[in-house]
């Protein structure tokens, strides 16, 4: 049989939806959906075709899984709270994947990694939408010929959490630290109290209260830019789309500063939105990792530890994320 994808929280929001993409995407890919609850993972599996369901544990040593080999990759879509899921992925030599560690958390998840580097491809994913916010910047950073100042900011709609162990991760991360992390004049630093507040305009011009928060996108973004002066925020708050009488939405404003080919100063701003939330957009950057660490596009990825900039074309994410209904719009004071 060839081997699955095993998702970990397969059934929950974000990984059924990247269930679907990767078969959409890449039709005879089996896929195997883990949960906890079979009857749950069972339905999702039968939605998509192609695909079986599991009970798994993530407490337990091997996962609590019966069958312990047949699997292609292990994409941990809930939180690994024993890193048994990593460890199961490298006694294998499988790719993996997670999505659920903040800057102040993923601590274990790389000593783990760099106690057995040469074991199997790490793909560290813990960024907003799991890279496609830096995904995003990058892209719009092609521009530039030098870039000195990201500046990120998002409205994370109060109703558009997510499930049970999306809300449990935020509630776990924001309880770590108040503090937040910021590249000033090339230097990385904490800030924290007032020096952490920030003013974030939503897409039709709503002001909101919002904090910069500790995520690994500063660091991400401010090594592959060289950018000397880079912030991530974001608010917590009613979205454009409810504003609207609609349903959540999710809304990321990028502005950036610098210099464009011929030396001249350059700035832009723009806004990534999605009519539908967040659930999308991680999913995105959960499938687009998945189908590059398994070598369904690119290069094969040797083992190690990857971030997602690491590995994935900007302008082919662009392109996906255009396929499942996010768009750029300029804002006010860009170009």
């Amino acid at each position: 049989m060839e081997p699955s994808v095993l998702i970990m929280g397969g059934s929950g929001q974000v990984g059924a939806e990247t269930a679907a993409l990767l078969r959409r995407w890449h039709p005879e890919l089996p896929l195997t959906i883990a949960g906890r609850d079979l009857g749950r993972a069972q339905r999702v599996a039968d939605e998509l075709g192609g695909a079986n369901a599991v009970t798994i544990d993530v407490g337990r040593d091997g996962l609590g899984l019966q069958r312990t080999d047949g699997y292609a990759a292990v994409v941990a879509a809930v939180w690994d709270s024993h890193l048994n899921g990593l460890r199961y992925a490298q006694d294998r030599g499988l790719p993996y994947v997670s999505i659920s560690n903040g800057l102040v958390d993923i601590g274990p998840e790389v000593a783990a990694a760099g106690l057995r580097a040469g074991a199997a491809p790490i793909l560290l994913a813990s960024h907003w939408y799991a890279g496609v916010v830096v995904l995003a910047v990058l892209g719009l950073a092609r521009e530039f010929d030098r870039l000195d100042t990201i500046e990120v900011s998002g409205v994370l709609d109060e109703q558009d959490s997510g499930g049970p162990a999306a809300v449990a991760d935020i509630a776990r991360l924001m309880a770590a630290t108040s503090a937040g992390p910021v590249r000033r004049d090339g230097v990385f630093e904490w800030v924290s109290g007032p020096d952490a507040q920030v003013e974030i305009t939503s897409v039709d011009g709503a002001v909101l209260p919002g904090q910069i928060v500790p995520i690994l996108d500063v660091p991400s973004l401010a090594l592959a830019t060289g950018a000397p002066n880079v912030r991530l925020a974001f608010a917590i708050g009613e979205s454009a789309g409810r504003r609207r009488g609609g349903p959540a939405s999710a809304e990321i404003r990028i502005d950036l500063e610098g210099v464009d080919r011929a030396g001249a100063p350059l700035r832009t701003s723009r806004y990534l939105l999605h009519p539908e939330g967040q659930r999308p957009l991680t999913a995105l950057g959960v499938a687009l990792g998945v189908e590059r660490l398994l070598g369904l596009r690119g290069d094969p990825v040797p083992p190690g530890l990857h971030t997602p900039e690491a590995l994935i074309d900007p302008g082919y994410a662009a392109e996906r994320m255009a396929e499942i209904g996010a768009t750029f719009t300029g804002a006010h004071g860009g170009h």
